[in-house]
């Protein structure tokens, strides 16, 4: 679990079809983390990887990637350019939770739509690529973009295209600067609001939503073993 304030930037060092290597520069990673060992879990531009090994130097970590995390999210792309992401260890019971409660299970891709300056800040449109996930957006709600706890500052009917009003200090301590209209971004909507609506799916069934998650490699994988 994760709370979506980046502790870190980091870059994809080297990449297979099946690991990621991670690096980062000296003393970039957060001394009160403590150092990584086998088995933690750390968000990479919002996606949760376990730690398979580590730099000696403490300045990165190799991690396994499936087919379903390089097919749903940026990091196969970010993984062939060498790109910056963003780092998060995986928040402990006794710290505060800063943002909000973020998985590191991205729902699905976005776009980058406009960058405006704002009076000192920054206005980020985004838009979901499958707009089913838009109705858990909504005005004031939170979201996680590439691992970064935002606020929906205003959405379209629906929800499937929304902006965020992003402070210089975000701006400047994460990718966010970096990024350029048409940019794909790695998306999760709020947890809470997930929960919420398959427990009220199970109590009525007769008006339960298709699931936004739902992807063509879900679905062929699920016939072939008959589930469909």
């Amino acid at each position: 679990m994760f709370t979506g304030l980046v502790q870190a930037i980091g870059s994809v060092h080297r990449a297979t079809q099946q690991q990621l290597q991670l690096r980062w520069r000296a003393g970039a990673w957060p001394e009160a983390a403590g150092p990584l060992a086998l088995g933690d879990s750390v968000a990479v531009d919002g996606v949760c990887l376990t730690v398979a090994d580590w730099n000696p130097e403490g300045q990165g970590f190799l991690a396994d990637v499936s087919p379903e995390t390089l097919a749903r999210t940026t990091l196969g792309l970010k993984a062939q350019r060498g790109d910056a992401v963003n780092l998060e260890p995986a928040l402990r019971l006794a710290d505060r939770l800063g943002g909000h409660l973020v998985s590191g299970h991205v729902d699905g891709l976005g776009r980058v739509e406009a960058i405006e300056r704002d009076s000192g800040a920054w206005r980020l449109a985004l838009g979901w690529e499958d707009g089913r996930f838009g109705r858990y957006v909504c005005e004031k709600a939170s979201v996680a973009v590439n691992g970064i706890s935002l606020t929906v500052a205003g959405c379209s009917q629906g929800g499937r295209h929304f902006w965020i009003a992003v402070i210089p200090h975000t701006w400047s301590h994460t990718t966010l600067q970096q990024l350029q209209v048409g940019d794909a971004v790695n998306l999760e909507a709020d947890l809470l609001a997930k929960y919420t609506e398959q427990l009220l799916q199970s109590r009525n069934p007769s008006r339960a939503v298709p699931p936004a998650a739902e992807t063509e490699l879900n679905t062929t994988w699920l016939q072939q073993h008959g589930w469909d």
